[in-house]
């Protein structure tokens, strides 16, 4: 899973578009290449809502779990023979050029059913 991290006011609308454009171009090319399994841009931070259980009580509040710089902006999930062939498909996200790629293994769990895990190995970016 490639996640995309970015200050999402940092970005015009014009650049954003752009990302939006050349991040279509990637996937095209990462499904050529038989490696896209997914892809999407998340709705901005404003948007959330984070919920959580403490002592057996659901706690449901607006926005983002942490304040921080960078918000979690998207996500590929690609297929990678190992790290380094997804450090490169990370390098190639046009986020990356205002933010980060955070990569990181997906579990696979035995009996989840789910299409992505079978005879694959996923890399998070």
């Amino acid at each position: 899973m490639l996640l995309v991290y970015s200050d999402e006011n940092a970005w015009t609308e014009s650049e954003q578009n752009q990302c939006y454009t050349d991040s279509l171009e990637l996937t095209r090319q990462l499904e050529a290449n038989g490696q896209y399994l997914g892809a999407a841009p998340l709705q901005p931070i404003s948007s959330a809502t984070s919920v959580r259980v403490r002592q057996g009580k659901q706690l449901v509040t607006d926005g983002p779990f942490a304040e921080t710089r960078e918000q979690l902006g998207g996500y590929f999930l690609i297929d990678a023979r190992d790290l380094n062939e997804a450090i490169n498909i990370a390098g190639r996200i046009p986020a990356a050029h205002k933010g980060t790629i955070e990569i990181r293994p997906v579990v696979e769990l035995p009996g989840l059913t789910n299409d992505v895990h079978k005879n694959t190995t996923q890399v998070s970016i």
